[in-house]
């Protein structure tokens, strides 16, 4: 009995990851657009003008072209190499996003093992193990932006920054999840000794 709540609740976050990878990958196309639209609009954020950008998609006025929307958006990928800040930026956020994509993905495998009936196997630790290192690379990768715009900027207020808190934050994330990929090889060996002994 469960052993059947687990697997239901494993399809519902089966269903949500399968649902935030998408989103992730849609976002991954958007990242320059955003980029190029908060260099050129200074006083708005970053989500402002992607979110500008997808209306104006979505819903074209009487003088909007939505194929000249579409092929601004890929131009963007180009625009955004025009200055070192949304070299940077750009570079981050799309080393960021693709990190997440494989995280989720190996959070999908994790949960097919589930819906197996199988959570204690070895496969459930390389899927942890992996994660951890695409998280230490999100840690590395916000490092080096904060680094960088410490020494862009020639001031401290970058410590401030959301892009200060990723560094700890998946940092953490990486140690936990090698720490509960030790835990499920250390399962996965106990299941096959007491698999043999029985």
């Amino acid at each position: 009995m469960e052993g059947s709540h687990v697997q239901k609740i494993a399809r519902v976050l089966n269903v949500l990851v399968i649902a935030a990878l998408v989103c992730n990958i849609i976002i991954l196309y958007l990242v320059p657009v955003a980029v190029v639209s908060l260099e050129l609009s200074e006083g708005s954020g970053l989500l402002e003008g992607v979110a500008a950008y997808l209306r104006d998609f979505l819903h074209p006025g009487q003088d909007d072209i939505l194929t000249a929307t579409a092929a601004a958006s890929f131009l963007a990928w180009f625009w955004c190499w025009k200055s070192t800040r949304a070299l940077v930026l750009t570079l981050f956020l799309l080393v960021a996003g693709v990190c997440t994509a494989l995280i989720l993905w190996q959070g999908r495998r994790v949960l097919r093992t589930i819906l197996r009936g199988d959570p204690f196997s070895a496969e459930n630790a390389v899927s942890l193990r992996r994660a951890a290192v695409y998280a230490f690379v999100i840690s590395g990768a916000a490092l080096a932006r904060l680094v960088f715009s410490v020494w862009y900027f020639r001031s401290p207020q970058p410590l401030l920054s959301y892009n200060a808190l990723f560094v700890p934050i998946f940092a953490m994330a990486g140690l936990l999840c090698l720490v509960m990929s030790a835990l499920f090889r250390q399962a996965a060996e106990m299941k096959a000794e007491n698999d043999l002994t029985i």
